[in-house]
């Protein structure tokens, strides 16, 4: 499906990226590889999503490269038994998406980028990350130390440019068609939301795994890729645990639920959360909470405008978040680590890829 995004968005991705970047040191960015479920069976893949940005490719150890006026792709093209059971690309497909007209397979790219390495003093990429990141318990994607092996192995003693904040910069500012297709998200994911949380509907739900399923089923009938993350439907105490994912727990009458969801369309992702009584009669104390978490809500929304600095945004909103907190009687005085303990988040984050 490629109803907004053409190989002239892309292009024009990599010819904004050369302009910002102003070296003559090749540019060479891989994309991510598959990861290993069991056994014989991957991950789901999911693309990196700067090289998607400057590809439109969603091929796992695919290879770009920059240099000078040229760009090209190395593409480990799949054969025999393999690409019988996991498809295979053309070159022709490949060129079409993203407007590169040179596609080398593994052997031909790897030589043609070799000769340029042992060449180059420098070389652009995004740098790897530590296998383990400890803030947030995981291992990361080994792609890109995969390349910067490989291209060490080949090309000598090299000096790395990180070129992700040059790519930051741009995917910061969103140009019309990717706008198009986060709004397109949008409105797929409330139009879910809606038909789910009507009382005839929501009475039918027995457990918090029934609603994630219609959530997916109106997402691909809206015309959505799936999930763009994976989806918290939260009831009772179980939202209290922000990043919830079970989904498996009874739906029990009085309490409420939380949907914290959003679908991805072409790559973009929106991201709603909602909170509904399940028998439609909110006790008086879960109004209370609902009316200021409304009325922080719309303390952001007033102070948000053009030249706001997102980290005092984000302390404004914490400050009127501890006088709501203290209004419910949950905290006595507004100080900084009791008003995280029940708000250890921030009110936004970046939207995209």
């Amino acid at each position: 499906m490629r109803e907004l995004f053409t190989a002239e968005f892309f292009s024009g991705n990599r010819a904004r990226l050369r302009e910002l970047f102003m070296g003559t040191a090749p540019i060479v960015i891989t994309a991510n590889g598959l990861l290993q479920r069991s056994g014989d069976t991957p991950f789901q893949f999911q693309q990196d999503s700067n090289f998607w940005y400057l590809t439109g490719v969603d091929e796992p150890d695919a290879i770009l490269v920059m240099d000078k006026s040229k760009d090209y792709l190395i593409v480990p093209f799949k054969e025999g038994v393999r690409a019988q059971f996991d498809g295979q690309i053309t070159p022709e497909e490949l060129s079409a998406i993203s407007g590169i007209e040179y596609i080398y397979g593994e052997k031909e790219g790897w030589r043609t980028l070799q000769n340029r390495l042992q060449k180059a003093k420098h070389v652009a990429t995004i740098a790897p990350p530590p296998r383990y990141i400890d803030t947030y318990g995981m291992y990361s994607n080994p792609a890109r130390g995969r390349l910067v092996r490989h291209m060490r192995e080949r090309g000598g003693e090299l000096e790395l440019l990180d070129i992700s904040p040059h790519i930051a910069r741009l995917r910061m500012v969103k140009q019309s068609v990717e706008i198009k297709a986060i709004q397109h998200a949008i409105d797929i994911t409330t139009a879910t939301i809606k038909t789910i949380v009507r009382p005839a509907t929501l009475a039918k739900f027995e457990h918090e795994y029934e609603v994630e399923a219609d959530l997916y089923r109106g997402f691909r009938r809206g015309g959505a890729s799936g999930h763009a993350f994976d989806p918290i439907v939260a009831s009772g105490s179980n939202a209290a645990t922000i990043h919830y994912m079970d989904n498996s727990a009874p739906l029990r009458p009085g309490d409420l639920l939380t949907m914290d969801v959003g679908a991805a369309y072409e790559h973009y992702a929106a991201d709603i959360t909602r909170t509904v009584s399940l028998d439609g009669q909110p006790t008086k104390r879960q109004r209370l909470i609902y009316d200021a978490v409304a009325d922080v809500q719309a303390y952001a929304f007033s102070i948000l405008k053009p030249g706001v600095l997102l980290m005092e945004y984000e302390q404004q909103i914490e400050e009127y978040m501890g006088e709501k907190l203290r209004e419910l009687g949950l905290i006595k005085t507004i100080e900084r680590e009791q008003v995280r303990r029940y708000y250890p988040h921030a009110a936004s984050h970046h939207l995209g890829l």
